[in-house]
């Protein structure tokens, strides 16, 4: 059996800087939006944030996905950190709050698993044909349903399509921004990585890594 390149089993053509190409010629721009405590707000300021959101969905007169993915924290990295300060230190006391905060982190590992959320909106355009009515999610994880031939976008058109869809993600930014989220386009390398979590569920976020 000839060797076959998971690539042709992506939805996902590739990547020019905050726009996904996808197979189908439509396109993606991703953009991930900071969490909040709601529960620790005060009633007004609740209220104030629900009314903020659905101002924010009749604003926009397009579709858009809310993803949230949840990964597992791998704290060993981290434990080897402290473990090494704590070695390197010359103050006795020092020596021995590293070793008991070492041993604290452990065990609340061992109580709960310790996740990580990320919370992002997918903003959708569509150059050749109409939603079908799949998900984003559905959509670049089909692993049967990629398999045709890519359809090319030359560069002109690209960059047209690309205003088309900043215009797009500044009525996002506009709308959440009125929530007091922090809100940024994730570009390049930033997708790979959210792309490679999707794809590997199993994997586990370093608690040293950036978030």
């Amino acid at each position: 059996m000839a060797d076959v390149s998971t690539k042709q089993f992506i939805d996902i053509s590739g990547i020019n800087d905050e726009i996904i190409i996808l197979k189908d010629g439509s396109l993606r721009s991703v953009v991930e939006v900071a969490a909040i405590n709601f529960e620790l707000r005060s009633n007004d300021e609740q209220a104030a944030i629900t009314q903020g959101f659905q101002s924010f969905l009749n604003s926009i007169d397009f579709p858009i996905q809310i993803v949230v993915s949840s990964r597992k924290y791998d704290i060993n990295d981290y434990i080897k950190i402290v473990e090494a300060a704590g070695n390197e230190a010359t103050n006795e006391l020092l020596k021995i709050q590293a070793a008991e905060y070492g041993k604290f982190v452990k065990e609340i590992s061992t109580l709960a698993n310790i996740m990580s959320k990320k919370f992002y909106v997918v903003i959708p355009f569509y150059v050749f044909e109409k939603p079908t009515g799949k998900g984003f999610l559905a959509t670049i994880k089909n692993v049967f349903g990629g398999q045709g031939k890519a359809i090319q976008i030359d560069e002109a058109h690209l960059q047209t399509y690309r205003n088309q869809m900043a215009q797009r993600t500044e009525l996002v930014f506009g709308g959440l921004a009125g929530l007091g989220v922090k809100i940024k386009t994730l570009r390049g390398q930033e997708l790979m990585n959210v792309f490679y979590g999707l794809y590997n569920p199993g994997s586990k976020l370093s608690a040293n890594a950036d978030t």
